[in-house]
């Protein structure tokens, strides 16, 4: 179901916005919105079939574990095996490096679960060593509770709107996905702490520069969507602690203020 948030990004899916398109009887047009949210379990089955029967295969449990170094513990690769072997399964072979840097989601939790088990470790505090144990969080939200939320946010007027109404969905599951990635890249740190002084050093600083370079790309989308969304520039700039003419250039530069 995260996947189904993320797809929006993804340039190089084309299966899922086809199938949806059927379901709603030949063109979702200016119901997308609702279609997504009802047609949603329809449209992704088949991946969700695939990728169930792929984390039941021990062979792929075996990829993980040497994805992660086995003995010698280290971060999981962006073009690791198991996450190639997974794209392929479910007729992505694309889709393998945004599944290993996705780290703040359900699969590379499940995989830290099998990687702790193999190790014999425990888990870090908020985590299961059962890698089956899903985290409220990771929980799709039902259909019910998504029809609620759009019908509300239909109802809101003028400025009132809520966030799902004024930020876009590929722009809210990017900015859920940098906090999820730099949660996951900070609970892993924990497990890279043994060995030569020199390595352990290079490991974490290396991962907490990755994870506050991840905190900053998620904090300037924020502020840039709630500037699009109708908030005053002055207003983010206070809660963000700077002054408005800063976070203008901040947001100009990246891209995230629309102009005018």
């Amino acid at each position: 179901m995260r996947w189904w948030d993320q797809a929006f990004g993804w340039e190089r899916e084309t299966i899922w916005p086809r199938r949806l398109h059927l379901v709603a009887g030949g063109d979702a047009g200016g119901d997308l919105e609702w279609w997504r949210i009802v047609g949603r379990d329809a449209v992704v089955f088949p991946e969700v079939v695939a990728v169930a029967d792929a984390l039941l295969d021990p062979c792929m449990a075996e990829l993980v574990w040497v994805d992660s170094g086995a003995g010698r513990p280290r971060t999981l690769p962006a073009d690791g095996m198991f996450c190639r072997r997974l794209g392929e399964r479910v007729g992505r072979a694309w889709m393998g490096p945004l599944a290993a840097t996705d780290h703040g989601g359900p699969l590379i939790a499940w995989m830290g679960g099998v990687i702790r088990l193999r190790r014999g470790a425990g888990s870090p505090p908020g985590y299961a060593n059962d890698p089956w144990w899903v985290r409220q969080e990771h929980q799709p939200v039902t259909m019910a509770g998504q029809l609620r939320v759009l019908g509300k946010e239909k109802r809101a007027p003028g400025s009132g709107k809520m966030w799902r109404a004024v930020v876009p969905p590929e722009q809210r599951a990017r900015i859920g996905s940098l906090i999820d990635s730099t949660e996951e890249q900070l609970v892993q740190l924990r497990g890279v702490q043994s060995g030569p002084t020199a390595e352990v050093a290079r490991q974490l600083l290396r991962g907490l520069g990755h994870s506050a370079g991840l905190i900053e790309a998620a904090w300037k989308r924020t502020a840039g969507a709630a500037v699009n969304g109708g908030v005053p520039l002055e207003e983010v700039a206070r809660w963000a602690d700077m002054s408005p003419g800063t976070l203008r250039r901040m947001l100009t530069a990246g891209g995230q203020e629309e102009d005018g």
